[in-house]
């Protein structure tokens, strides 16, 4: 029986890329999706499958795809595509249908999964961009099957109105579109108007047209019309006569006082909401009181004199007239044959027209108050006025009741635009919308007659931007100038690192660094949120989601990130970019997740960060290891090379070869005094530290974190740090738990050297155990008496690889006396005790194979595996903690004897010396 299509496109997965991740330099969605049967059938074997497709999304002729040309995505149709490919370039086109400018986009088959592809698409607003991929597979599924209860038109119009839910308008759109031309960056802060431009210390924020030096006892001043007519009567500003009132009665006697016609309006409204106008009588007022009170907030009503004349407004930008618009009224022009009904059906069946502020004019609505002022004029909606007859709908000429407006510019008098600038500046506003009533506004209005009915906070910028007829004015431009002048920054430093081992005491060191320059840091890392030296959040914040958090603090001026892997697969970066990335190490770990199988793999991932270093920006590449060395392709700024071999090597050689080129490194020089730290710029060499004398080394041993202080000087000069400041900053950094909880804390216990560490994984346990053995061998020359042994607890996360776990036992056991395995409290879906089985598997084998470990043992829980340790350890061993909750060793180890105290890790500044202080924990 031959085979047919059926509907079986299907979402496996679903991810959001809020930043540069290992498909795009910018952010999108990463949908895995399944094709079943139809992996057997390409579009050139449905029949009329194309004709419908571009039929119901006609954008698609637009698409080049890999042709590089319009109408080459079309080609690729008839020639014959599959459908995960279709999936993207709909996904792309009705995210275009929205006006959201995205083209980029790849599907790629999963490796080693028939019919099963990655889909890859850019968006520009995350819940539209998702809607897009879900509707996007209903459509391909119902042109290969029909679906009776899949409407195409109603689906689409569903989904245009869910992207004017959640759009920003034309006044906030237009500012970032501005501040984005200047690379600015932005940051959405809610589901509405709420935005951040810049960041940290430089951040400025918007909201709508109000912004972060708004007054807000000026907007108070604005939404009380009664106070701005008498602060703009003070300062000899033509106004109206006007009282406040708060009972029909107070208002008639009011009407009567100022003289008819009357205007009848709320103290505190806004968009023309419950403004009545020309009011001639007692009645009308009665009348009017009740609309306008219903519109305002506090149930106070301003009667005012009425000002004969055209309705302009004049938008005030830092003191400046910005644009002066005319508005119209809603209103249609009879043809002699349709009725106004009619006239105003066609009118809102204009392109431009939409709901509320989704396009850039509003759509006429016909309620109660329209149909009253069209009785005004002698009509009845099912009359048919004379050609040429104007009928408003409106009172108002505000574009949110379907007025449009006309540009006036350059018309004003200049008379007049001074007393625009002087009432915004009486009122207190950076942003204004100043509102003239009068014959002319190319006249002076002290001569012409007219006034100034309201000053507005936060005015739109619709009526400026996209008027009806005349110029637009760019006025998104002085807001911005107004936010960040001329010259001024809008970003921070952002110093990113990663790596399979050493991140966190290498952004620690960093952090350091420039703490001690007087920097403000923002840093994240496995153990939380620091903010200037503040930790704010106790958790692993190596993803974006904590660099977002550090970016929108306002006290940061400096961001140092540590990022992990997971949180690049999970959402790529947290951020558009970073200055300084810094690589230090890839090696085999956290294999079989995500579909990372190989280190080369992993490398890749890795590497995101020096994709995101921008021109003038740097990246800091470890020399030794071949996999990061390969990276220096991926970068479009500079690199810098940090190594810790010896002159002579080929690593060196390609080194000396890149600083004649004018480049930069860090290397280590050898000497009978020890290893020297040298700078090299160009020809230019220069000392900055001895190894041997910087805390965290422990005198040279602790290679590792010689390395990472490579990495962290690096970094800082990348960055521009005076070398003095890099020198002293390294000086200074020790790892005892206050600088550098779980990582390399060495206490006293009893007579028993105690190191407390986060080692994990194969990889670091070499570097530890090489720092054991350099220790072990030093204490073992210093006791006549008897070898002191050297006591391991270690570890390892559930989700890693079986192998993996057998590995670090095997590494351990070359290193330790004694080694015991625990677990940690998150056993990652594996059931209790078989992540350790496995680790001691490996210690097993290897102790048969003739390693040092000459006895293993299984204690699952943390603190009783550090009781067990401590228990059997004699004065002068060498016990290594490898720990996941390092507070609650550390207390433990504080309890287990008053000498910890007293140890090197607690002097009297420690943390631990402090009975008040809590210790943070890795949650």
């Amino acid at each position: 029986m031959t085979e047919r299509p059926t509907p079986d496109l299907s979402i496996l997965e679903t991810r959001v890329y809020r930043g540069a991740n290992i498909w795009s330099y910018d952010r999108a969605i990463h949908l895995v999706v399944d094709l079943g049967v139809l992996e057997k059938f390409p579009t050139n074997t449905l029949p009329g499958f194309t004709d419908h497709l571009v039929a119901m999304l006609p954008g698609l002729r637009e698409h080049s795809c890999s042709r590089g040309r319009r109408g080459g995505f079309v080609e690729r149709l008839h020639e014959g595509t599959w459908l995960g490919h279709v999936a993207e370039h709909c996904a792309l086109a009705l995210q275009q249908v929205v006006g959201h400018d995205v083209r980029r986009g790849k599907t790629r088959q999963v490796k080693g999964r028939d019919g099963v592809y990655n889909v890859i698409f850019g968006y520009a607003d995350e819940q539209v961009g998702l809607a897009a991929s879900r509707l996007a597979v209903r459509l391909v599924n119902h042109l290969v099957e029909a679906d009776p209860a899949f409407d195409w038109d109603e689906e689409l119009e569903q989904f245009i109105r869910r992207a004017q839910r959640t759009a920003f308008g034309p006044s906030t759109q237009a500012i970032i579109d501005e501040a984005v031309s200047r690379d600015i960056p932005w940051i959405r802060l809610n589901q509405h108007s709420l935005v951040q431009l810049g960041q940290g210390v430089h951040a400025q924020r918007i909201r709508a047209t109000m912004t972060s030096q708004t007054s807000s006892i000026a907007v108070d001043i604005a939404s009380d019309k009664d106070l701005t007519t008498s602060l703009l009567s003070a300062a000899g500003l033509p106004v109206p006569k006007q009282e406040s009132v708060r009972t029909v009665e107070a208002c008639v006697r009011a009407a009567g006082r100022i003289g008819y016609p009357v205007v009848v309006k709320p103290l505190d409204g806004n968009h023309g909401r419950g403004v009545c106008l020309n009011l001639q009588d007692e009645d009308q007022v009665a009348e009017a009181f009740e609309i306008a009170r219903e519109q305002s907030r506090r149930g106070h009503v301003i009667v005012e004199s009425h000002v004969v004349g055209k309705d302009y407004r004049c938008l005030i930008i830092d003191g400046k007239v910005a644009a002066i618009a005319e508005r119209v009224p809603a209103s249609v022009v009879g043809d002699g044959s349709s009725t106004v009904e009619q006239l105003v059906d066609d009118a809102n069946a204009d392109p431009r027209r939409g709901v509320g502020h989704e396009k850039v004019l509003t759509r006429i609505k016909v309620d109660d108050a329209a149909i009253e002022r069209v009785r005004d004029q002698g009509f009845a909606m099912s009359d048919v006025p004379p050609e040429g007859t104007t009928v408003r709908l409106a009172l108002t000429g505000n574009m949110s009741t379907g007025g449009i407006s006309i540009d006036r510019t350059f018309e004003a008098h200049p008379e007049n635009v001074e007393i625009a600038e002087e009432a915004a500046r009486m009122v207190g506003l950076d942003i204004a919308g100043i509102d003239f009533i009068c014959p002319d506004i190319t006249e002076p209005v002290r001569e012409t007659g007219g006034a100034i009915c309201e000053v507005n906070a936060a005015p739109g910028f619709r009526m400026h931007t996209h008027p009806t007829i005349g110029e637009p004015q760019f006025i998104a431009k002085p807001v911005v100038d107004m936010l960040f002048p001329p010259g001024a920054t809008s970003r921070i430093p952002i110093i990113a690192v990663t790596g399979t081992n050493g991140k966190t005491t290498t952004s620690r060191m960093i952090s350091h660094i420039f703490k001690g320059m007087g920097r403000k840091v923002g840093m994240t890392s496995t153990d939380g949120v620091v903010i200037d030296e503040r930790l704010v959040i106790r958790a692993d914040a190596s993803g974006p989601r904590s660099a977002r958090m550090v970016l929108q603090n306002p006290r940061v001026d400096t961001a140092v990130f540590e990022v992990a892997r997971g949180g690049i697969l999970r959402e790529g970066l947290g951020y558009e970019r970073n200055d300084v990335a810094v690589v230090i190490n890839v090696a085999p770990d956290h294999l079989g997740l995500r579909g990372i199988d190989t280190v080369e793999q992993l490398a890749d991932v890795k590497a995101v960060l020096v994709e995101a270093v921008p021109r003038d920006g740097h990246a800091v590449l470890n020399a030794d290891d071949p996999l990061v060395r390969a990276m220096r392709r991926r970068c479009s700024g500079q690199v810098v090379w940090f190594s810790m071999e010896e002159p002579g090597t080929e690593t060196r050689d390609m080194i000396d070869a890149h600083c004649r080129r004018g480049g930069k490194a860090l290397v280590l020089n050898p000497s009978e005094r020890g290893e020297m730290i040298v700078v090299k710029h160009g020809p230019r060499e220069m000392q900055l530290a001895w190894t041997h004398l910087l805390p965290s080394t422990f005198g040279g041993k602790a290679r590792m974190n010689v390395q990472n202080a490579l990495a962290a000087a690096a970094a800082a000069f990348a960055s521009g740090a005076p070398l003095h400041d890099i020198r002293q900053g390294l000086r200074s950094f020790s790892t005892n738990y206050y600088l550098s909880p779980g990582r390399l804390n060495e206490i006293e216990v009893n007579g028993v050297n105690v190191i407390v560490d986060y080692c994990h994984n194969a990889p670091g346990m070499r570097m530890l155990g090489d720092f054991v053995d350099r220790v072990g061998d030093s204490l073992e020359g210093s006791h006549d008496l008897a070898r002191p042994s050297r006591i391991g607890i270690i570890a390892t996360a559930g989700d890693r690889r079986d192998q993996d776990m057998r590995e670090l036992g095997d590494v351990a056991a070359q290193h330790f006396d004694v080694v015991i395995v625990r677990e940690d409290e998150a056993l990652r879906n594996r059931p209790r005790g078989e992540t350790a089985g496995l680790v001691l598997e490996g210690v097993r084998a290897a102790m048969a194979a003739g390693a040092r470990c000459k006895q293993a043992e299984e204690v699952l829980d943390e603190i009783e595996a550090v009781r067990h340790a401590m228990s059997r350890a004699n004065r002068g061993d060498l016990v290594i903690l490898c720990v996941d909750q390092h507070a609650a060793v550390m207390t433990e180890l504080e309890n287990w004897s008053p000498q910890a105290q007293a140890g090197a890790g607690f002097s009297d500044d420690s943390p631990l010396a402090d009975p008040d202080y809590v210790a943070p924990t890795a949650e």
